[in-house]
């Protein structure tokens, strides 16, 4: 955006802004509800969050999850969404002339259930009560014919303005307070100097809580039957102990509705359900009564993750053996409706063709399958990502051209992961750590390589510490340090 169009826009005249007068004519695109989305963008994004990176977890998730439901919201003959909870942290500013002064932020939970582009703009605004003046007078974002909207501007996080935007308003760039946080990033001997004293008695003081957290879930394994329990998210030790605490508690009030989790992984996150993987997932935000549904909700679960399993091995026998597998990534796990939902749909298409494949030549390979892609490709780990609706008669030659690759990588990454695995060994007994692990989002090359950088420069202020290879420096709440993986010496 110019400056010359900015200044159209919020100087114009007329009763009311040029962007409004334009909404009102048509239907809501990506692209308008981006820019009505601009106060709620400005104050959630996860670039302003770089110091506390669990709520910087949690908006980006968030901001994942309604990028998708405004997405689904606006492609052609869409039906009712299911509502779709989210949570953010929201940067409380005050405005004094040009500039923004951060000064906190708030938590801000809330549902989407709207039918339209339009209202799901204006509910998430009023939700997180940031300011719905741009918004007056905009209808309902149906088009005349009754229809909704034909897709509009991809939704993508990192919202890029032009350099002038921010020159004219006085907001920060967010691209520029990053470029200019790696130039004056301290080395790791300085930063070390300066927080390590709060780190080590952060950990001294969490030892209790560690303790109180391994006695809960050894207790609730064993009553309940439980194989593991697990957190989707990085949850301070408090916060997993109440989360335990809470049920247990359930446990003695409602006991008859536990007895259907024996034998299942359990899973703390933002949701209740069943994921991909078949894992019992238990959203945090619900209360105990939602989690009593959802328990005795779970014989049905178990018989699709039946019926899922039943449709992997059938595209599996069709697909010359290859492995039907599911990855969790980072962000919102995917549900056991929505797996069935797309290995239902893909089977489907792939029936009638009946691929001729040799039954067993592709049986040491593996695909995952993954909507919104339009082409099959070979992922850098050695399986395939496959679109639920490509084009399955071209599909045989793809998996059979790309096999041999796909079996490299498998053995490269396998290698790798050994590699990684004695690297991370020799860090935490070299360096004497209590504990070393890493983020989700850093690689197995960038671990091995803050591995060896470490090995060789090997800051005495780690000795007895817990260490977390990530892309910022910070003390958690329980005294884990986060280092970035690509830290200066």
């Amino acid at each position: 955006m110019s400056v010359v169009t900015f200044l159209r826009w919020t100087t114009r005249t007329s009763s009311k802004p040029v962007a409004v007068q334009m909404l009102q004519k048509r239907a809501l695109s990506g692209t308008e509800a981006i820019t009505a989305l601009r106060p709620f963008y400005f104050a959630v994004h996860p670039d302003f969050f770089g110091q506390h990176p669990r709520e910087r977890e949690v908006n980006e998730n968030s901001l994942k999850r309604l990028n998708g439901y405004l997405e689904n919201l606006q492609k052609p003959g869409f039906r009712t969404l299911k509502p779709t909870k989210l949570t953010f942290y929201v940067r409380e500013t005050t405005e004094r002339k040009d500039e923004i002064l951060s000064s906190g932020f708030r938590s801000v939970s809330f549902t989407l259930n709207t039918k339209d582009v339009l209202s799901t703009v204006q509910d998430v605004l009023r939700s997180c009560s940031l300011s719905m003046e741009h918004m007056q007078g905009l209808e309902s974002s149906a088009g005349p014919d009754g229809r909704p909207p034909q897709a509009g501007g991809a939704f993508y996080r990192p919202i890029r303005w032009d350099k002038t935007y921010y020159a004219f308003t006085g907001y920060r760039d967010p691209e520029q307070e990053l470029e200019q946080a790696k130039r004056v990033e301290p080395t790791l001997s300085l930063w070390l100097r300066n927080n390590e004293a709060e780190a080590a008695e952060k950990q001294k003081s969490s030892v209790p809580r560690r303790e109180e957290l391994k006695r809960l879930k050894t207790e609730l394994c064993s009553k309940l039957g439980l194989t593991d329990v697990r957190w989707q998210r990085s949850w301070g030790v408090a916060h997993r102990c109440c989360q335990l605490q809470s049920l247990s508690r359930l446990s003695q009030q409602n006991p008859e509705s536990l007895h259907n989790l024996r034998g299942h992984i359990l899973v703390f996150t933002d949701q209740s359900g069943m994921n991909a993987s078949g894992h019992v997932m238990l959203g945090t935000m619900d209360v105990h009564h939602q989690w009593a549904k959802l328990f005795g909700r779970l014989p049905s679960y178990r018989a699709l993750l039946q019926q899922t399993e039943w449709l992997k091995e059938r595209i599996s026998l069709l697909l010359g053996g290859i492995q039907v597998i599911h990855i969790e990534r980072r962000g919102p796990l995917l549900t056991l409706e929505e797996h069935y939902s797309s290995l239902n749909a893909f089977h489907k298409r792939l029936l009638p063709r009946r691929p001729a494949l040799h039954p067993r030549s592709l049986q040491d390979l593996a695909m995952t399958l993954e909507s919104g892609r339009s082409s099959t490709v070979l992922h850098e780990l050695g399986h395939f990502i496959v679109p639920t609706a490509c084009e399955t008669h071209q599909l045989p030659t793809v998996l059979q051209s790309q096999a041999q690759e796909a079996r490299r990588r498998v053995k490269q990454h396998e290698k790798l992961e050994m590699e990684e695995q004695e690297l991370v060994r020799c860090c935490k007994v070299e360096l004497s750590l209590s504990r070393l692990q890493k983020e989700a989002s850093v690689s197995s090359p960038q671990m091995m390589a803050c591995c060896r950088h470490l090995l060789e420069e090997r800051p005495v202020q780690l000795q007895g510490l817990r260490l977390c290879v990530s892309h910022f420096y910070s003390v958690q709440q329980d005294g884990d340090l986060c280092i970035p993986w690509d830290w200066k010496g």
